[in-house]
């Protein structure tokens, strides 16, 4: 696929991590150390300075076999037929194979539950997997069982047409009932762990918000994707003066109310499906560490 550079100056991995479909900025750093990337027909490299017009061709290698081990587990599957499967993922759980986390991911549980009955689209590391959600984020997770579904459950994801919706508690009082927060996020210039609102090298990003209930302290909101960059509710609430309870990354450093990861839940997923179009509407009810905080806090009133 060649695509066509706009922004001079712009890095070749961040030109690709933000023009090229699924494609992360460590994933195009390392199709361009194998040598899958060109710049106007020679062998590119990470670090190339753009020109406006300069032709970028890139080659996705097909998915390697998956050698995962699989692992038994508990999973929470509250949507499947032959294309998909939706699961409720608990708070704690890993997506995806990683370092520190090879086989208690939930793409480990997935192996044992599917089988080969997974899409490959993403690779050998994240059979399936059509989005994320973080390790301490609970909720809604869709999973893909072949490459049509990943295809266009992707494709829906890329033009904003599946809905994604979160609950939070976070810190602070709204003046307004409602919101929209749009703000570009990159990776923090200085702790690359971190995400954070900045201009240069980063996406565009769009949170719509809503106040569920206020709280001595606290709110609890509804949150809209309309985009689905890394941390996106995390770092929006922060960038905006509400941090996520419990988020001792974006947010205070120490825990508060019993919560020291963030207090955010993946509510609803609705897309449409991606064999006979038919609207699919997901709900996942508020898990106990939620129910608990807000017991909490209707106490504190």
């Amino acid at each position: 696929m060649t695509l066509y550079a706009d922004i001079p100056g712009e890095r070749l991995d961040a030109f690709l991590a933000r023009c090229a479909d699924n494609l992360s900025r460590s994933a195009a750093q390392k199709l361009i150390e194998e040598g899958a990337v060109t710049r106007n027909g020679k062998p590119g490299k990470k670090n190339d300075k753009l020109n406006p017009g300069d032709a970028i061709t890139y080659e996705i290698p097909e998915p390697k076999s998956v050698d995962i081990q699989a692992t038994e587990m508990a999973l929470d599957i509250v949507y499947e037929d032959e294309d998909l499967l939706v699961i409720n993922k608990p708070k704690g759980l890993v997506v995806h194979p990683a370092a520190g986390h090879q086989d208690d991911t939930l793409v480990n549980g997935l192996l044992y539950a599917l089988g080969d009955d997974l899409s490959g689209i993403n690779g050998e590391l994240r059979p399936g997997i059509v989005h994320r959600i973080d390790k301490d984020t609970s909720g809604l997770l869709a999973v893909a069982k072949n490459d049509l579904a990943h295809t266009m459950l992707a494709s829906q994801l890329k033009d904003h047409s599946m809905a994604r919706t979160y609950e939070a508690i976070v810190v602070g009082s709204f003046r307004e009932d409602s919101g929209t927060v749009d703000a570009p996020i990159g990776r923090h210039p200085s702790d690359r762990k971190k995400m954070c609102v900045i201009e240069r090298n980063s996406k565009p990003a769009v949170t719509h918000w809503e106040v569920v209930k206020r709280y001595r302290g606290y709110t609890h909101i509804r949150c809209k994707l309309e985009t689905g960059r890394t941390h996106q509710i995390r770092v929006h609430m922060a960038h905006i003066g509400h941090p996520i309870l419990g988020d001792t990354v974006y947010g205070r450093k120490k825990p508060e109310l019993g919560q020291d990861s963030q207090c955010l839940h993946a509510g609803a997923l609705c897309f449409t499906h991606p064999r006979d179009g038919r609207p699919v509407m997901v709900f996942a009810e508020l898990p106990q560490y939620f129910k608990d905080v807000i017991a909490k806090l209707e106490k504190m009133n």
